[in-house]
């Protein structure tokens, strides 16, 4: 492990850490985390590392979990000067230079799995990887055209638990939910409308599913829709149009989960 001691962040190796952010990725599939909680999670997934950059504290600190991760090389700076990386005051000392897992072919996945259509919002990317991980929906499939869950604001929000995650990056919504059939799961999409099934109502989840959430504004596509085998709508408040689809989600997986 090479130990850099910093003075100046002006050095051509670090301007990743300035520039890869929002859904960035370099062309190796490296990508930028920040703050412990996350970076913790990643020294314990087994991924790649090709640098860290954090106050001379934090590695004291941490010291034996970075050597045991095999981090390559670790640039040390003091928070002073790690907060001109971002620009304003940071509540972290730490940044990690990492590389993303490979593309899970989907018969590697496993018996429960969340399929996103595409999202806008990166937050809500990362808090549905939170959530699947905490309720143990160990499989992620995404639209490759859409934002990535190891992108900079999805990994910080789901806390850096996408890792536990197995993911697919889709480019055919439709020939993948017909794949997914032809593996044995079955196809849930989570819908407000009035003749999907109460979710208090379905009884007996499948061993092996995929619950797929739809876009923030327009939902599931219909013909995303119609290729399901059950539709489930989560009962609410007759004036209140519909949870935030992260949220939405926690409630679905829940219920197919724990039932």
């Amino acid at each position: 492990m090479k130990i850099h001691h910093l003075e100046t962040l002006d050095l051509p190796e670090l301007a990743l850490y300035r520039t890869l952010r929002s859904n960035r990725f370099d062309k190796k599939g490296g990508f930028v985390a920040d703050s412990p909680r996350v970076v913790e999670q990643l020294l314990e997934s087994g991924l790649e590392f090709c640098s860290l950059l954090c106050t001379p504290d934090y590695f004291e600190k941490e010291r034996s979990r970075i050597e045991a991760a095999g981090v390559p090389v670790v640039y040390l700076a003091e928070r002073g000067l790690l907060e001109k990386i971002v620009g304003h005051k940071i509540h972290h000392n730490v940044m990690a230079h990492a590389i993303r897992p490979d593309n899970i072919a989907l018969r590697e996945l496993p018996d429960r799995i969340v399929m996103l259509s595409r999202l806008n919002n990166m937050e809500n990317v990362g808090a549905i990887a939170r959530n699947a991980a905490a309720l143990g929906v160990g499989g992620y499939v995404v639209p490759a055209a859409g934002p990535h869950p190891y992108g900079r604001r999805a990994i910080r929000v789901s806390t850096g638990h996408v890792t536990r995650l197995r993911i697919h990056c889709y480019d055919d919504a439709i020939a993948t939910m017909e794949r997914l059939r032809d593996l044995g799961y079955t196809l849930l999409a989570a819908e407000t409308s009035a003749n999907a099934t109460p979710l208090s109502q379905y009884a007996s989840p499948p061993l092996r599913w995929v619950l797929i959430l739809g876009n923030e504004e327009e939902g599931v596509p219909s013909a995303m829709l119609e290729r399901c085998d059950a539709l489930l709508r989560i009962e609410m408040e007759p004036d209140v149009r519909s949870f935030n689809v992260a949220t939405a989600g926690a409630i679905v997986m829940y219920r197919l989960r724990y039932g």
